[in-house]
């Protein structure tokens, strides 16, 4: 009878111990995963590819299998293209030691970009897992003021570079952006993309307000354009210049001193100074009338836009792609290069316009906009317009 007390003690005690066990069980942390692997089982090793290096030559150098080798050439490409790794990303092996303390190679990732991973499992049955991080949207204000270039004031104010390529895009037909001024400034509402937390670019701007020449340009992003308060396109029918140039060097006059023959005439377009090679754009949609080489105005084409206007675009080096007689381009389609043929003194373009056959200066040109928002769609394009000018 005396032996019932102990008996009993010790089943509570193997009870309580048994308690504190699952207890302890149930506050173990959760492995710590990564890429779906509970790393903390495996000894990882982080590399990047090299130049000139190949996968095979990865995998061999990382102790795997022959039939892991031949089973990642097996893959369909579709799934994993191996032949396209790159040099500079990393990748991560993951291994395993086996009951013989050898260690085995269990898992390859590779690292394609901030939201693509691939991962190969190389246990059991092989197969290829593509794991994509989900790109976060978030709408933001900003706004920054231009010391030198919109470009540099984006960088200054650690904003998306995009934000100032896609702005030069909305105002490229109303801001000439090589003539901002030193305190000119932009406010714009847009989707920052972003994933872990990491700006990877942006999605749509809203609206915007640049100033600039003493005045402020708004732009409301509806029914798939741009348009300013008062629902008028900013699109327009022209480009504000045909490339990306360093200066003017000569502008429209009927009085210019020629720079060879040394004699005064007329020069009715505008010079743009230029790096040869420089690509010349159509400022607009239209039909190419003329293709060749044109004397003092050396490789020349010209371009008839509608029954009003024709441009032309003079020196050129070589001409682009699909350009010919009769062809249609677009706005903003590469239909030359800059170069210094004809009677030209270094690499330029020559820039002409004629509205109704008569010559008109480039940079006086008032282009004719694009169609406004329609009447019966200005309530809703009015309450947007309220919306976000409260949020500029």
């Amino acid at each position: 009878m005396k032996r019932l007390p102990i008996i009993l003690a010790v089943m509570m005690a193997v009870i309580s111990c048994g308690k504190k066990t699952e207890e302890a069980q149930t506050e173990q942390e959760p492995p710590r995963m990564e890429f779906g692997i509970a790393v903390d089982a495996y000894r990882i090793d982080t590399n990047t590819v090299n130049n000139g290096e190949t996968l095979g030559g990865i995998f061999n150098r990382l102790g795997a299998t022959q039939q892991q080798m031949a089973g990642i050439i097996r893959l369909p490409l579709s799934e994993f293209d191996y032949r396209k790794i790159k040099p500079g990303k990393t990748y991560y092996a993951f291994f395993q030691t086996d009951s013989c303390g050898l260690e085995q190679l269990c898992y390859w990732v590779y690292v394609d970009n901030i939201r693509e991973t691939v991962v190969l499992h190389l246990q059991d049955s092989l197969h290829v897992e593509r794991i994509v991080k989900p790109v976060v949207s978030t709408q933001r204000s900003a706004q920054a003021v231009i010391e030198s270039s919109l470009w540099n004031a984006m960088v200054d104010n650690n904003l998306p570079i995009q934000l100032a390529l896609d702005l030069s895009d909305i105002y490229a037909w109303t801001i000439d952006f090589f003539g901002l001024q030193k305190g000119d400034s932009i406010r714009v509402v847009f989707d920052e993309q972003s994933v872990d937390d990491q700006c990877i670019g942006i999605g749509r701007i809203y609206a915007a307000n640049f100033y600039h020449a003493n005045k402020w340009q708004e732009a409301f992003f509806f029914n798939n354009t741009y348009f300013d308060a008062e629902g008028k396109s900013l699109k327009k029918a022209f480009l504000k210049a045909p490339l990306n140039y360093k200066r003017i060097s000569s502008r429209f006059t009927y009085a210019r001193k020629h720079p060879i023959f040394k004699t005064v005439r007329p020069h009715t377009g505008v010079d743009y100074a230029a790096p040869m090679g420089t690509p010349v754009v159509s400022i607009g949609d239209g039909t190419v009338v003329e293709k060749g080489y044109k004397g003092g105005g050396g490789n020349t084409v010209k371009i008839r836009h509608n029954s009003t206007y024709t441009t032309a675009y003079l020196h050129l080096s070589k001409y682009g792609q699909g350009v010919s007689v009769g062809s249609h381009v677009s706005q903003g389609q590469v239909i030359g290069y800059v170069g210094s043929t004809g009677n030209s003194t270094g690499p330029h373009l020559d820039f002409r316009i004629w509205k109704n056959g008569s010559p008109v200066d480039p940079l006086k040109l008032v282009s004719p906009p694009s169609e406004p928002v329609p009447s019966k769609m200005r309530p809703e394009f009015d309450s947007i317009v309220n919306v976000y000018r409260t949020k500029l």
